[in-house]
């Protein structure tokens, strides 16, 4: 939410080159609470002052020698660093209004001035401008925040990945049918089989073994450096460590197991 006091005291500009049109408005600003108004009669500066100053509303006439109103809003455009010009045009044109709003003005004031529609229409573009740059700057914010987490998981992932690597021969899951879903490392070539066969019946698993494993994911337990075989077909035997751990979704469900193994055939 925007309190009064931001609104209040809120950059303005004024630019009207009659000095009386900016003693006028410049008064009546003060009179409603304004604290930080500023004003130009040389509509060539406003590009620049807004540049610097960005203005959080420009009270802009239309009617000026050397550059008029129009010009102007072309040359704020221009710039490219405010996407929301915060324009309110004064015109004595009736035909001028439906220009201005094209142009990019976002409301208008009609000379001669009722005061209390321009200080409503002033207070009002006030308060959506700084909603409107408070949502840029919560999305800009929400951008880096969303890049820094992105890198932070890439990096951990990344670490996560070299310490597995480290730690072991190979990193594998498996969904809540047992099905491996991921194989991270050499295993399969090492066997010189095909994922389902990790846990196929057959494939000369020591079946005691693979009872006591199974018994372990049935009760969803983790295990750690658990220790099994498989017989080759030229009769040589294979073994093999692996640690593994249940995984639970938020709403306790079971998702599958994922884990770590490595060969120990040569192992003492």
């Amino acid at each position: 939410m925007i309190s009064e006091a931001e609104i209040l005291h809120a950059r303005i500009l004024v630019v009207d080159d009659q000095p009386v049109n900016i003693s006028l408005l410049e008064q009546m600003l003060a009179d409603a609470g304004y604290d930080n108004v500023s004003a130009t009669s040389n509509p060539l500066e406003v590009a620049a002052l807004h540049r610097e100053h960005r203005y959080g509303l420009i009270l802009l006439d239309l009617q000026m020698p050397v550059m008029d109103g129009f010009q102007v809003m072309e040359q704020l455009k221009a710039e490219r660093h405010d996407t929301w010009l915060p324009v309110l045009v004064i015109t004595a044109e009736p035909g001028h209004k439906l220009r201005a709003l094209k142009a990019g003005a976002r409301d208008f004031v009609s000379k001669p001035f009722d005061i209390v529609e321009v200080k409503t229409r002033i207070h009002n573009m006030l308060e959506v401008r700084l909603l409107y740059q408070q949502l840029e700057s919560y999305s800009r914010n929400l951008e880096t925040a969303v890049r820094e987490r992105t890198a932070e998981l890439s990096e951990s992932e990344a670490r996560f990945r070299s310490l597995t690597e480290l730690a072991s021969d190979w990193y594998w899951e498996q969904d809540a049918n047992g099905a491996f879903t991921k194989v991270s490392g050499p295993v399969l070539e090492m066997l010189g089989l095909g994922a389902a066969a990790l846990v196929s019946a057959g494939g000369g698993w020591n079946q005691a073994e693979r009872a006591e494993l199974q018994a372990a994911i049935a009760a969803r337990q983790p295990f750690l450096d658990f220790v099994f075989s498989r017989t080759n077909g030229d009769g040589s035997q294979q073994k093999f460590q692996v640690s593994g751990e249940p995984m639970f979704g938020p709403a306790c469900q079971f998702l599958g197991y994922r884990g770590i193994g490595m060969e120990i055939t040569n192992r003492k």
